[in-house]
């Protein structure tokens, strides 16, 4: 006999579930419940509006509809399968069983995909391995692009931000309905998902809907109002309509997603322009820094202690972007100085990061290339967000939270690199997952999703990930998670190949 599908209930209303199973775990998934209302018609361009109630128990067996983007799921990293609708403002939970009285630790995943594309009903994210070891998962939905991040005159800015704060909201309210505890939610992240929980840890407004951090590769927006007004001016030139609320609302949906690209680069950017433009200023559309719900930048804000009472763990792989420049035929004949002063670095910078990236340099411009990208996108910021939390917690009496990095070693075996999104199966350990083989190979190593899901679980389940803390910054202590490598597993100075670069 066929087990009778789960069900739970909600503030808003009862939902019904299913049953969910996996090679990684077991457990009860409610999918595509809202968190918010639809954001269409009055609500476009608005800030999320609370969900209406509901009578009888509604359905939710399948994935809510995903943010209007562009469509690259047959050619992304992840796989990340959109789902038509309008209902866009829902979250995904995976728990072992809607019991109120478990209160298990809480891990709510914010997806990446550079601020404008992605999806949280990616088999990447499933959470059946995080029920099995004992843990809630949650996958919220947010919108993307111009319509979550874009500057519009007479419209709530950082729409996409007040997504994540109504989310995280709705969880804090209605996680211990399915047995998770509103008191141990641990938002993490990776890429933009990544950026967005530093994001929020940088946010006063945002203290007290979390409790500890996971970052992975994170990609920090902090676009400056000027920039942001400057995009959205150029966008609303190119649409021809002005650049407020009711111009753009004039707009189809999908014209404005087809020409957001363009907006965010600088008029007549092309090749190297563009590249160098991208490391100056990094992405064109994110949190903006408004002054009002994101009142400083991120790493300012917490050098002045914010979040320093949350812990946080944060790394990134080793060679994130190189496959973009690994196989360039071009850069066997440029020499990597020279490459390195094309892409915007001083002198200062270039001879630095050089000394600093011996190694990589010896096998070739375009593997220097590759991590000097790698660096300047994500490793950087890791290594300055320890030295920010150093920082702030030499500069409080206040109890300060520890700070723990970890380095993505191990080499894919399709690619040959520690790759951008390689972490991400293993994190979830979803090893059987849709073209994981692609990233890592038709044998995934066991032990590294051992190694990285089971630090998450442990920092979840004890406040620790089972490694030293840094005592000072990029300088102190980080994991390296690796498989079949004579080096140790915890280091020193990981992070030291960046100095340069600040």
């Amino acid at each position: 006999m066929t087990p009778a599908a789960p069900e739970a209930r909600t503030l808003q209303g009862a939902v019904r579930g299913i049953r969910h199973s996996t090679p990684g775990g077991t457990g009860e998934a409610y999918l595509g419940i809202p968190f918010a209302e639809p954001p269409v018609g009055d609500l476009r361009f608005a800030a999320p509006a609370a969900p209406r109630p509901w009578a009888g128990v509604r359905d939710a067996s399948a994935y809510g509809p995903t943010p209007l983007r562009h469509d690259f799921a047959d050619t992304t990293l992840i796989p990340e399968p959109p789902v038509p609708g309008d209902a866009t403002l829902n979250v995904n939970v995976f728990t072992p069983a809607a019991d109120p009285g478990s209160r298990l630790p809480v891990w709510v995943w914010i997806h990446g995909g550079g601020y404008t594309t992605g999806s949280p009903a990616s088999p990447w994210f499933d959470g059946a391995a995080f029920a099995r070891d004992g843990v809630v998962t949650v996958t919220l939905s947010y919108r993307l692009g111009f319509d979550g991040f874009g500057w519009i005159d007479g419209a709530p800015q950082n729409r996409a931000v007040r997504d994540w704060l109504a989310a995280l909201e709705w969880i804090r309210a209605n996680i211990g309905f399915f047995g998770g505890d509103p008191d141990r939610v641990t938002i993490a992240g990776q890429s933009a998902g990544g950026g967005a929980v530093l994001t929020l840890l940088g946010m006063p407004s945002a203290q007290h809907l979390f409790h500890q951090v996971w970052c992975s590769s994170p990609a920090l927006g902090d676009i400056a109002v000027d920039r942001a007004r400057a995009i959205g001016a150029r966008l609303a030139e190119h649409l021809g309509v002005a650049p407020d609320r009711e111009g753009f609302a004039t707009v189809d949906p999908e014209v404005i997603v087809d020409a957001q690209e363009r907006a965010t680069q600088e008029p007549d950017a092309k090749g190297l322009a563009v590249a160098r433009g991208l490391l100056r200023d990094g992405v064109g559309l994110g949190p903006v820094v408004d002054g009002d719900l994101i009142p400083r930048p991120t790493l300012e804000s917490l050098r002045t202690g914010v979040g320093a009472d949350k812990p946080l763990v944060i790394g990134a792989n080793d060679d994130e972007f190189t496959m973009i420049t690994m196989g360039s035929k071009i850069l066997r004949f440029v020499p990597a100085r020279l490459a390195l002063r094309a892409l915007g670095a001083s002198r200062r910078v270039a001879s630095g990061y050089l000394k600093g990236n011996r190694a990589v340099r010896k096998r070739g411009a375009g593997r220097l290339v590759g991590r000097y990208v790698t660096d300047h996108t994500f490793r950087a910021g890791v290594a300055r967000v320890a030295d920010a939390r150093a920082i702030a917690a030499g500069s409080t009496d206040a109890p300060t939270a520890r700070t723990w990095l970890y380095r993505l070693s191990w080499v894919s075996p399709t690619h040959g690199i520690a790759l951008h999104c390689l972490d991400v199966p293993f994190l979830f350990d979803v090893l059987d997952a849709p073209r994981v083989s692609a990233i890592a190979g038709d044998a995934p190593p066991r032990a590294l999703a051992d190694s990285i899901h089971g630090a998450a679980v442990e920092f979840m389940r004890d406040g620790e990930p089972g490694w030293a803390a840094t005592s000072n910054g990029r300088r102190g202590a980080a994991r390296v998670f690796d498989v079949g490598s004579s080096s140790p597993d915890v280091v020193s100075d990981a992070y030291a190949s960046v100095i340069a670069l600040g």
